[in-house]
């Protein structure tokens, strides 16, 4: 019987995939994490409570049916946990590498807050999804019925291809406007591939692609073609540019030659890991081989920096953040890992300056205490004055966060509102915006947010865009 399969908490530890050694992982860009077994996975998956009210579920963005495909996992029942995730997740195979688990469902876990430790979620649903690719059960996309109306949808990352994906189901024409060479927007670019390997995100876009899904690359809107022309050729369009604007410093030598974006720095190697000719990182610019390398942040973004230049060879890492470990945005699983792989963490610091010659020579580094909570109710760092100091640096990579790009004035388009912070106002909702049969999800609207998001907003989009079409809002698992 299920109920004989499960509440093994009592009985059975917490166990996480094993991990590479942190010497071996370092040398290279592959996943971190082994594969459970299938009688590893159901083990971990027969620890879960089935508790009434599944914390984990809310916790979840696209509140994942999770109980239940635990459940499913925990009999053997693979074929069907994977069917039962995929209906509320477009990419649950990318949402279990990359999710921050400890901060949604996992850090939800009933047994967890009981003190017997969360079950292995993100783990278990990479695990299902990557046996349901090995098998064959991912089906191709294909529409019952095909309908003639139309849409476009500017931007190829999670959202965008979310908004593609369910749309195409139910029959629509699709066409996904790019501005890179490959789609999946930071999936691809932003997200190293010891995270998140690149033929994970290749297999989902080709999946969208031989199922009907047209993806124009190398499509910078606004220079290539018009939004008037996109808006005129499709019945409805869909935002989903992502923000990709870097927060800059505003001190002293900021400018200087070898301080870099982190985007920037991350495209880099990211393009090489496909064998792309990048210049940037021949010349050195764009690599961290053999430097004193210093990042500046505390998001993930900073520690896919600081774990990347690892394996570039650097000669030291050390990551700067103005608060402290337990205040830090980024993932705490990330932060351990990076320990282990040899980045060094200074806490409570933030740069006042760089020193320069002909390029950067170090960071003039304040120390910094963390004072009276500010409006988020996170206490807001304070200088200690009389507490600078240098640290010599050959690369300084700044992870500071992103902001929108203004894309009223970028794309010539009248009438597209925007809130004070430049994301474009749109329902939350419906993700309507001012303009008629114009949509926008993910990062253009929110902000700087997580992929998990961007899905979700994504498949709500497409329901939305169904509903002003007139179709049929059905939003099929396969």
């Amino acid at each position: 019987m299920a109920e004989n399969r499960m509440l093994k908490f009592v009985t059975v530890s917490r166990e996480m995939p094993e991990k590479r050694e942190a010497a071996v992982r370092a040398q290279d860009f592959s996943e971190i994490y082994r594969e459970f077994s299938a009688a590893k996975a159901e083990q971990q998956a027969a620890r879960c409570s089935q508790c009434g009210v599944p914390y984990c579920q809310t916790h979840c963005p696209l509140h994942n049916n999770i109980p239940d495909w635990l459940r499913m996992t925990a009999e053997g029942r693979l074929q069907e946990a994977y069917e039962l995730a995929q209906a509320t997740n477009t990419f649950p195979e990318i949402c279990g590498r990359i999710c921050p688990q400890d901060r949604l469902c996992e850090g939800n876990c009933v047994i967890e807050q009981a003190g017997h430790g969360t079950v292995t979620i993100g783990a278990i649903e990479k695990f299902i999804t990557d046996t349901a690719w090995d098998n064959g059960w991912v089906k191709p996309i294909r529409p019952g019925q095909e309908r003639s109306e139309s849409v476009g949808i500017i931007g190829a990352g999670p959202g965008g291809l979310a908004a593609a994906d369910a749309l195409r189901r139910a029959g629509l024409q699709v066409t996904v406007y790019d501005r890179h060479d490959r789609a999946g927007g930071l999936l691809t670019y932003g997200i190293p591939g010891f995270k998140l390997e690149k033929d994970v995100v290749m297999q989902r876009i080709r999946q969208l692609e031989e199922g009907g899904v047209q993806i124009v690359l190398d499509c910078n809107v606004g220079e290539d073609i018009t939004f008037d022309a996109i808006r005129g050729r499709h019945d409805a369009v869909i935002i989903a540019t992502g923000v990709y604007k870097s927060r800059d410093l505003t001190v002293p030598n900021a400018a200087a030659r070898g301080i870099v974006r982190a985007i920037d720095y991350l495209t880099a190697s990211n393009r090489k890991s496909f064998g792309d000719e990048v210049p940037e990182f021949d010349s050195g610019e764009l690599n961290a081989s053999g430097k004193r390398v210093v990042v500046i942040g505390g998001g993930d973004t900073a520690m896919d920096c600081v774990r990347t230049a690892i394996r570039q060879g650097a000669q030291s890492v050390r990551c700067l953040y103005r608060r402290d470990r337990a205040n830090m945005p980024g993932s705490q699983r990330e932060v351990a890992n990076a320990e282990e792989e040899g980045v060094e963490f200074v806490w409570l610091t933030a740069p006042r300056g760089f020193t320069a010659g002909d390029a950067v020579e170090g960071v003039l580094v304040q120390r910094m205490r963390l004072g009276a909570p500010d409006a988020t109710g996170r206490q807001s760092p304070e200088v200690i004055e009389g507490a600078d100091y240098a640290e010599p640096c050959d690369l300084v990579i700044k992870a500071l966060g992103f902001e929108p790009e203004e894309l009223p004035a970028l794309w010539g388009v009248e009438g597209l509102e925007v809130t004070r912070w430049g994301t474009i106002k749109a329902d939350f909702r419906t993700h309507a915006t001012s303009l008629p049969g114009v949509f926008a999800v993910g990062d253009i609207v929110r902000g700087a947010s997580l992929v998990v998001w961007a899905i979700r907003d994504g498949r709500e989009a497409a329901e939305s865009v169904l509903n002003y079409l007139g179709a049929p809002q059905r939003m099929a698992a396969e």
